[in-house]
């Protein structure tokens, strides 16, 4: 587990400790058109009945995740258009931007700011392509400073909310008096391979949808830091697990996107999970006890199961992720920061509190943000 190096000097003592960024507010954007999840399975039914697929195992693994309903990038009818990537990917680049755009504005106002005032964008996404990327179509729309410094990411999958809030963290130890906005924009039903008849495409397709979710961080130098009361971003880390490259991702097809989803991620999570949170804990003289606010994206029930046993949380720690998974899907990288403002929203965070934002995707990878109240 990296840690942050101690800057000495030889014959000198250590500079200071740059002040620690600070999260000011979390804006999220859903689309205008959901569905539930009985909606959805008889779609598929439809679709894959003259597969000769089981229907009856589609109904059990989309049940199977726990998701009540979905929202999605276009009205359930305008999907059997989509019939190439070509297409698939102009829808995603039509709605990314669209989406993109709301969760900005209303993170933005959350925190009691303007566009102008935006020195940094860092995007992330996993479910498309674009270039000039949609952090780039948004600096006009927005009205962002012409100078704003842009970091689009692509293909940490489920990993991206955690990263890119760290990467920005990052980004203000270095300029403190700056302000950063992480945007995800993740459109997972655009991604759908209507002839892949596999396990792995049937559970995406009953587990995860589409969102878009914006944070805004203040450098702990500046004036909007110094006047609110919300967390500090106080550390954060990053593990890669060796040779597991195929447990989570895409392979790249004719037709776009075609998943890769190992059964053996709840077991990666049991596996490894807790001896990484612990040592990243220990490196900043903490334990899991130390721990009160637990925010982990929301992975499906069986990798919520293998956070809470692995960690051994206390009941009702992931309560926020499993409401979020019941009532939006897995949304890849927006997950985490929808549970994130989830908790911002409720108050319920005291002076002194610390929290870790938790997060794995594809590489296999960890992502882990300490927060301090």
């Amino acid at each position: 587990m990296p840690t942050a190096s101690s800057g000495s000097k030889r014959g000198g003592a250590a500079p200071p400790a740059p002040p620690r960024p600070r999260i000011l507010a979390v804006g999220r954007a859903l689309p205008e058109h959901w569905a539930d999840q009985e909606t959805l399975i008889a779609a598929f039914r439809g679709a894959w009945a003259g597969a000769h697929f089981n229907v009856e195992r589609l109904e059990q693994l989309h049940r199977a995740v726990q998701v009540s309903g979905r929202y999605l990038a276009l009205p359930l009818a305008a999907y059997r258009d989509l019939t190439s990537f070509a297409r698939r990917n102009d829808a995603w680049i039509a709605a990314a931007t669209d989406l993109g755009e709301r969760a900005v504005r209303e993170a933005l106002r959350r925190a009691g700011l303007a566009p102008a005032d935006v020195g940094h964008l860092v995007f992330v996404t996993t479910t498309g392509i674009a270039t000039p990327s949609i952090d780039a179509r948004l600096v006009n729309r927005l009205g962002l400073p012409l100078g704003v410094r842009r970091s689009p990411l692509f293909g940490l999958g489920c990993a991206g909310g955690a990263a890119g809030l760290a990467r920005a963290a990052d980004i203000l130890c270095a300029h403190p008096a700056e302000v950063a906005v992480v945007l995800s924009v993740e459109l997972c039903s655009l991604t759908l391979q209507r002839d892949d008849v596999s396990i792995p495409n049937i559970i995406s397709s009953g587990l995860f949808g589409d969102g878009a979710a914006a944070v805004v961080l203040a450098g702990g130098a500046g004036a909007a830091a110094e006047r609110s009361a919300s967390p500090l971003v106080e550390a954060t880390g990053s593990v890669f697990y060796r040779d597991t490259e195929r447990v989570m991702g895409w392979d790249v097809v004719e037709s776009g996107f075609k998943v890769v989803l190992s059964a053996g991620v709840p077991e990666v999570v049991r596996a490894n999970v807790r001896a990484n949170v612990d040592t990243f804990l220990a490196a900043h003289g903490l334990a899991r006890g130390d721990v009160r606010h637990w925010i982990a994206h929301t992975g499906g029930p069986k990798v919520l199961e293998a956070f809470e046993r692995a960690l051994e949380l206390p009941a009702g720690a992931l309560d926020r992720s499993w409401r979020s998974l019941r009532e939006t899907g897995n949304l890849s990288s927006a997950a985490v920061l929808f549970v994130l403002g989830a908790l911002l929203d409720a108050g319920e965070a005291a002076g002194g509190d610390h929290g870790l934002l938790l997060s794995m995707g594809p590489g296999f990878c960890a992502e882990l943000v300490l927060l301090r109240w």
